[in-house]
């Protein structure tokens, strides 16, 4: 009930999938899920473009309403929203947006803020339909598709100049390419650990606020708060109130004062409570048994 789908992008930081459909919506998945993972209503059109920052936080997303929306994922807020149309977005290495829209291409840079102004336009050949932007890593050049071919122009300070040759080297030798695919392959994780937050895997899971404890735990507190109450030395009195039975009678009196709160959470975990529930304000009794209840009900 989405609509037709249009736009697939992935997210270079989670590897997450954004989907954008016909009727503004925008749907992210992961291999294992049967539902989507986040489901937004980006535009009042529907989706033309979708494109995401190389950190993962950031997304821009374009629609059939002329308008063109960056995107905080850490909170699926809009930053900032901006009236023109684009056919097609890309977001370089170092945080410059590329959009087309017919035979004009348009470079944003961050001004600070996520406030993106024009930094560079560049029109076509009369004629010529751009269909896709993209940067190329590691180089200030970025690629354009058309209806008569490609062609590349010159961006400065779109491309990362400086790299590490353990995570991609744009200067690698045909050997160390199949040594890179080989190394992949065997280090390439489970489709299960492809999440919105990748951050939350090797993390320790916090407790929970109210967390009932179990029957053996219980049963552990119990034997330890009776030989707690056993050890405790009753004080010797004068005059005949020392005698055996008294002091036996105030050790059993202090082993029950030990129990009694704990005997109520062995109940309920054992699924016998003591108590009753008694009937609230609030419901509704029959009409044969209104008339019994404190507060009649009209």
């Amino acid at each position: 009930g989405l609509g037709r789908t249009d736009v697939m992008r992935v997210n270079p930081y989670n590897a997450v999938i954004g989907l954008g459909h016909a009727r503004g919506k925008l749907t992210m998945w992961k291999p294992t899920s049967v539902k989507p993972l986040v489901t937004m209503l980006c535009h009042k059109g529907s989706l033309t473009a979708v494109a995401f920052d190389r950190g993962g936080h950031l997304m821009a997303t374009a629609g059939g309403d002329q308008k063109i929306k960056i995107w905080d994922l850490r909170k699926f807020e809009v930053v900032h929203s901006y009236t023109a149309r684009a056919q097609s977005l890309d977001f370089s290495q170092k945080g410059l947006l590329a959009s087309s829209n017919g035979s004009l291409v348009e470079i944003y840079r961050d001004c600070g803020g996520q406030d993106y102004k024009i930094y560079m336009k560049h029109r076509m050949v009369k004629g010529y339909q751009v269909g896709k932007v993209l940067f190329r890593p590691y180089e200030d050049i970025c690629g354009i598709g058309h209806s008569m071919g490609f062609s590349s122009m010159l961006v400065p300070g779109s491309g990362e100049p400086n790299f590490d040759t353990f995570v991609d080297n744009p200067m690698e030798t045909e050997k160390q390419r199949r040594e890179k695919e080989v190394q992949a392959l065997l280090d390439k994780l489970q489709p299960e650990t492809i999440m919105l937050d990748p951050d939350v895997i090797a993390t320790v899971r916090q407790l929970k606020k109210k967390q009932k404890k179990t029957k053996k735990e219980i049963e552990g507190e119990i034997e330890g708060a009776v030989e707690a109450a056993k050890n405790i030395r009753v004080k010797k009195k004068t005059k005949g109130r020392s005698k055996p039975s008294r002091r036996a009678k105030k050790k059993e009196e202090e082993v029950l004062r030990a129990k009694r709160p704990l005997l109520d959470q062995h109940k309920e975990a054992s699924g016998h409570p003591d108590k009753k529930l008694r009937i609230g304000d609030d419901t509704e009794l029959p009409k044969a048994l209104q008339r019994f209840a404190k507060n009649r009900q009209s």
